[in-house]
């Protein structure tokens, strides 16, 4: 299936219909008075999100989504009957941003979560509702409200606990396959990754993470060279990125550091947020260089970088802050299980202190709030 990340689509809710003006005609029953029912209401559209589906790639062939129309009201006090909703089965990490206001609509990221994009109209009031003692044969009745309408961005972004980024031919896609069941195209040409790719890696028998791959990064991808680009926005809800970085490569007028420099730009120019977040380097394809010349050139590129974090120490407490080092080789799986234990570890670590934070917020507002009702005489 292809991958599609980015929809435009249209959504129009029903218009609910129209109340009814009618009197009773009954043998035997003189003035019966009136009857007239409500209107019914008009469909609206929803949003549910559906684990089972990766991609936007239906919304590419149906641009517009209509709902159908209340029921107008009817005689004997029969009110019409609502139109039936409109469900849109969407990923689960899709963001839906209305393209007039450019104000987000809603964010998908749990599986089952149901948002109304477009709420159908109100029935309008049939002339039962307008009687009194001095008007007991009323003639008015409401028309039914408008539904609403919208044109709407449909935004994916994967959500994984740690993404992979590098320039092309890094040994993303080698990396992730070596950890995981996915099964990237992996070729000696660059741009064999052309969207991203989800693996999930089992650390032990009770433990995982999901680890994202998106396309490799070149010079420029900020302003929309390469393919890497359109997918950096699929790196903004990981907790934890990993820089891969080709050590060996088979060019040697390439410069691994000045690389590493431009991808590091590239990801400040696009959005400083990415940015900041927590980075480590795994330094990749450590079995291409000799074991006397590892250590040498692996500290020749970390100065290059300007490279100056100690390795930080878990003997008692691991370490949230610190950047990491890693010298591994994908294709020869060597370092790559010490690799992944450290991440399950640090997201371990992370999801803890998150929890304590969490449970500390309500107190704290609570312990506000109460001084706040106690006032000095």
């Amino acid at each position: 299936m292809k991958f599609i990340d980015e929809a435009k689509i249209e959504v129009v809710a029903g218009r609910g219909g129209n109340g009814a003006a009618s009197f009773r005609r009954e043998k035997f029953v003189p003035k019966g008075g009136p009857d007239g029912g409500d209107g019914g209401r008009g469909g609206s559209i929803w949003a549910v999100a559906d684990e089972n589906i990766n991609t936007l790639v239906e919304y590419r062939f149906v641009k517009r989504y209509q709902a159908k129309n209340g029921e107008k009201g009817h005689g004997s006090d029969r009110y019409g009957r609502g139109a039936d909703d409109i469900e849109l089965k969407m990923p689960v990490g899709t963001l839906i941003r209305d393209v007039d206001t450019e104000q987000v609509v809603a964010d998908l990221t749990h599986h089952g979560q149901r948002i109304c994009l477009a709420k159908g109209g109100k029935g309008g009031l049939g002339n039962i509702h307008f009687k009194s003692s001095v008007n007991r044969a009323p003639k008015q009745a409401t028309p039914g409200e408008e539904g609403e309408a919208r044109c709407l961005l449909l935004e994916l972004k994967v959500l994984a606990d740690v993404g992979l980024l590098g320039m092309p031919n890094a040994g993303k896609s080698t990396l992730i396959s070596a950890v995981s069941a996915a099964r990237p195209k992996v070729a000696d040409y660059p741009f064999t990754t052309l969207h991203p790719n989800l693996g999930v890696v089992r650390s032990d028998d009770n433990h995982s993470f999901v680890m994202a791959d998106i396309p490799g990064l070149i010079e420029g991808a900020a302003e929309g060279a390469g393919l890497g680009h359109r997918f950096l926005k699929h790196l903004s809800r990981t907790g934890l990125l990993l820089h891969v970085v080709d050590l060996a490569p088979f060019d040697e007028e390439v410069n691994p550091a000045a690389e590493a420099l431009a991808i590091i730009e590239e990801l400040r120019r696009f959005d400083e947020a990415l940015h900041d977040k927590p980075r480590w380097l795994v330094l990749n394809k450590i079995d291409m260089l000799a074991e006397d010349e590892r250590a040498a050139r692996v500290a020749q590129f970390l100065a290059d970088i300007g490279w100056d974090y100690p390795q930080p120490n878990d003997e008692f407490e691991f370490d949230l802050t610190t950047p990491r080092v890693f010298e591994i080789s994908a294709l020869a799986h060597q370092g790559t299980q010490e690799l992944m234990q450290t991440i399950q570890r640090y997201l371990d670590a992370r999801h803890k202190l998150q929890a304590q934070q969490q449970a500390v917020e309500p107190v704290a507002a609570v312990t506000s709030t109460a001084n706040g009702l106690i006032q000095p005489e």
